[in-house]
């Protein structure tokens, strides 16, 4: 079971109408009595504390789970017991589709900081997509844009340097918190250089030899979790491969 801790009565119902990433959630797009309908297959919102286990590999499927505050690591275990990431997770982004095809989750969940998410109950979701072709249009998309983001980080570990990796990593991170209003320059890791390194397919001292190139390219400036992109349009050149030898 998830190590979560329920909201207070007074708050157990969760509006998507109301929430602050309906844009970026399942609820994209739908009409106001659709949302409305979709309101009533979340129960209750879940708080996850920092470092607890949102769900384990092994457990069965019961829901999806929308992020909407904090972030999350998700990660599997190699034979050996050496953790692998396998990827970042912030608000508005779903958790648990790692089950879909086999009703059992394919990896680990673990709340980076303290969070909250709202679980949808799958078979409930399922039978609701057939009768709203918009909402399963948004799942559709949704999975579409898993296998987007697998290809994508297969293109960055068959084709980047250690040195791009990073900035890729960096750049998507910017992307994706721009989008949600936060600032594309200035943000803090949530996650430890240890994790950063797993999902990048780098050691730690790799980590921290990439943080001081880019540095000393005027690129980037890490001051522990702290990033400040100093140059955007030269960190996307060094990510599109732009600053390489010939």
């Amino acid at each position: 079971m998830p190590e979560t801790r329920p909201l207070q009565l007074q708050h157990l119902k969760a509006a998507c109408s109301s929430c602050s990433v309906l844009e970026l959630c399942l609820p994209i797009g739908l009409t106001g009595p659709e949302v409305q309908r979709l309101d009533t297959l979340i129960v209750q919102r879940l708080k996850v504390k920092k470092g607890a286990t949102l769900y384990r590999a092994g457990d069965p499927l019961r829901s999806l789970y929308a992020v909407r505050i904090g972030s999350f690591k998700t990660s599997v275990l190699s034979v050996d017991g050496r953790e692998q990431v396998t990827g970042f997770q912030i608000p508005g982004e779903i958790l648990g589709l790692d089950a879909i095809s086999t009703d059992l989750h394919a990896c680990n969940a673990f709340a980076l900081e303290d969070s909250e998410v709202c679980p949808v109950h799958f078979a409930h979701l399922e039978k609701l997509a057939q009768e709203l072709p918009s909402l399963q249009h948004n799942l559709n998309k949704i999975l579409s844009r898993e296998i987007v983001r697998d290809h994508d980080m297969l293109l960055m570990l068959g084709n980047m340097n250690s040195d791009e990796r990073l900035g890729a990593f960096l750049l998507n991170l910017s992307q994706r918190l721009y989008i949600r209003g936060y600032s594309p320059n200035d943000f803090v890791l949530k996650m430890r250089r240890e994790e950063i390194g797993s999902y990048l397919g780098l050691r730690l001292e790799t980590i921290c030899r990439g943080i001081a190139h880019l540095r000393d390219r005027g690129l980037v400036a890490i001051a522990g979790r702290n990033v400040n992109i100093q140059d955007m349009e030269g960190l996307k050149q060094l990510v599109a491969g732009c600053h390489r030898p010939l």
